[in-house]
């Protein structure tokens, strides 16, 4: 059993040599959104951006492109045709995902699912794009909805899933709220190696497994039950896996940030603490 500690922060960010290339620490691509909700995507990329990445590509409906892109000129959106993911956009999905991959030199990430919806269309586009995508990815929130659906395309591959205890019910059709942690970590080992992936079961304890082994991150706070924390971690686990980090450890060390991020934007802000004080906190976890 390991336990997060700030180690792993040196495994992640070593000190970076005098000269580099653009890409050298990544390129992620976020895909999510809909007419409704365009603060998810938003929120993954500015964190992913404060957790060291080279650069985000944010792929969404066009309302919520267009919002996200008048946020900061950081952020770079490209608009989908459409209020929500339909099977029309698979092939662009596609296409700009490979591109990234062939541009960053294999330096590439996804992170679905935040904001998207779960109409049968929506759910079906994600199976489809996660049956054929060739890069690591981070499966959260409306994603997870739909790989329960046909689990079988996520095993074998980079991929890190990011489930709340409600999210992995629906994952796994398997109770943990509630349950004790000796008990929490037996199921989420047992279901990690029957789907063939890694989890990260998002709580008090974040559990960590790829089905072997089980980590443990114990930073955090229970004021980060405020939307947009799960955004957050999904950027900042993005981040770290364009690196090249195996999902596993990118999971150990997006818990470990996201956590101790939250316990030092509460500690200053209390009961007021949002999402985006989070972020502004990474630098400080980073240093």
């Amino acid at each position: 059993m390991i336990e997060v500690t700030k180690e792993i922060l040196k495994k992640i960010y070593p000190k970076r040599p005098k000269v580099g290339k653009k890409y050298d620490y990544g390129l992620l691509v976020i895909i999510g959104g809909s007419e409704f909700y365009s603060g998810s995507p938003a929120l993954a990329a500015l964190a992913a951006f404060r957790s060291g990445v080279d650069m985000v590509r944010i792929v969404a409906p066009k309302r919520a492109a267009d919002i996200i892109a008048s946020f900061t000129p950081d952020l770079a959106a490209y608009p989908l045709k459409g209020d929500w993911l339909t099977k029309e956009h698979l092939a662009t999905l596609l296409g700009m995902t490979e591109g990234a991959k062939a541009v960053a030199r294999g330096k590439t990430a996804v992170v679905i699912g935040g904001g998207m919806g779960r109409s049968e269309e929506t759910q079906q586009t994600i199976l489809d794009f996660l049956t054929e995508l060739s890069v690591p990815c981070i499966i959260d929130a409306d994603a997870i909805y739909a790989i329960a659906e046909k689990p079988e395309i996520i095993s074998g591959k980079p991929f890190l899933i990011t489930p709340h205890g409600y999210e992995f019910f629906i994952l796994t059709k398997k109770e943990v709220t509630g349950k004790s942690d000796t008990e929490r970590i037996k199921i989420v080992q047992e279901e990690a190696q029957r789907l063939q992936t890694t989890i990260l079961l998002k709580g008090g304890v974040d559990i960590i497994s790829d089905g072997k082994e089980v980590a443990l991150n114990k930073t955090g706070v229970s004021l980060m039950t405020v939307g947009g924390t799960g955004d957050t971690l999904a950027g900042i686990a993005g981040a770290i896996l364009a690196r090249g980090i195996n999902p596993f450890e990118a999971g150990q060390a997006a818990a470990y940030i996201n956590g101790l991020a939250g316990e030092r934007a509460g500690k200053q802000l209390g009961e007021s603490v949002i999402a985006t004080d989070l972020i502004e906190k990474i630098s400080e976890v980073l240093k």
